[in-house]
């Protein structure tokens, strides 16, 4: 028995070293579209060239020669079906589990800067602002992540925060802090967990600059497939060599640039999947949004707090608005 144990954990972190030096074996969609028989969910994305064999505890998936995931002829999933199913892929000798997600997500561009912190007074980056923003029924709800002295990620804008400098301070002592309404400093698995209870509201993961160079970027990546929640999450950043990095592992995750010193050809011909951009660039440049739609670029602006940046944002058909008044601008929405 020991032996086989043995085997079994040297064979895991030869799976997990292979994976981590290079790219995992991904899905280019994790959604499940409804009331839709024989629906296609995705395809299987890997370097290796072994077959793709699948298990499915559910009964109502299958994979053809193309390595395309989809429901079973007949069979659909409808607005009372579970939320989520658990598959496992096997590649050559290495398996990797998945969670597909019945495709309900929401469409209305909003996504909240840092949570939903406003209206209620909690604090930005908060578990409140996160359960908040999914409350009122955010497309997306952005946060700001960091890594602890222990290399755990967790939550916070700025490189210090309740006196404490992240990156010099242990996740056990930063989740001592003290937030508003009765939180601590949260970490990235904490607000996994939460956000993979539903499937509305997506997480929007900006990763900060850093002293710890792309090793952010590993962990994250690492701990958004450890927890299967790649279904409810892209990634942004002002480092393009984070992103680039989180492609590296990924190539199947949503990445957009916050930077502006990029041209959209650049950005393309790096792999990026879009510009986030800073309001006043699209307003100085009401054609920028416009290009890079005609160049299958994704479009956000940030920070679009007052009413009228919101109503000519709007008018520009952007793909996304992040905002620190969410629940303004999804009342301009519902007029």
């Amino acid at each position: 028995m020991k032996k086989v144990i043995l085997l079994f954990v040297l064979l895991s972190v030869c799976f997990i070293h292979t994976y981590s030096q290079n790219q995992f074996l991904v899905l280019d969609s994790y959604t499940i579209p409804v009331n839709k028989k024989g629906a296609l969910v995705g395809k299987v994305i890997s370097e290796r060239s072994e077959k793709i064999t699948l298990k499915d505890p559910s009964g109502l998936f299958e994979i053809d020669k193309e390595k395309n995931i989809r429901l079973k002829k007949g069979k659909l999933l409808t607005a009372n079906s579970p939320i989520s199913y658990n598959i496992i892929l096997k590649d050559g000798n290495a398996e990797k589990s998945f969670e597909l997600v019945k495709d309900e997500f929401l469409q209305n561009r909003v996504i909240a800067h840092r949570g939903a912190w406003k209206d209620r007074d909690f604090s930005h980056n908060s578990m409140s602002s996160l359960k908040h923003a999914v409350e009122i029924g955010c497309e997306g709800s952005e946060l700001d992540v960091w890594m602890s002295s222990d290399d755990v990620v967790v939550l916070s804008h700025d490189p210090s925060i309740g006196g404490k400098d992240v990156e010099s301070t242990t996740a056990a002592e930063l989740s001592a802090v003290a937030l508003k309404n009765g939180d601590f400093v949260p970490t990235l698995e904490e607000y996994i967990n939460y956000i993979k209870t539903q499937n509305k509201t997506k997480l929007i993961i900006e990763i900060k600059g850093t002293n710890k160079g792309k090793a952010i970027a590993d962990s994250v990546v690492h701990l958004v497939h450890r927890m299967k929640a790649q279904a409810w999450v892209d990634y942004i950043s002002f480092g393009m060599q984070y992103l680039t990095r989180v492609k590296e592992l990924d190539p199947a995750a949503k990445v957009l640039y916050l930077g502006s010193d990029k041209s959209l050809e650049e950005l393309k011909a790096a792999d990026i999947d879009g510009i986030d951009f800073h309001y006043s660039l699209f307003q100085k440049d009401p054609e920028l949004a416009d290009k890079a739609k005609s160049m299958d670029l994704l479009t956000n602006a940030w920070t679009v707090n007052k009413e009228e940046d919101m109503q000519s944002i709007l008018k520009l058909k952007l793909d996304f608005i992040t905002t620190d008044e969410p629940e303004l601008l999804l009342r301009l929405l519902e007029k």
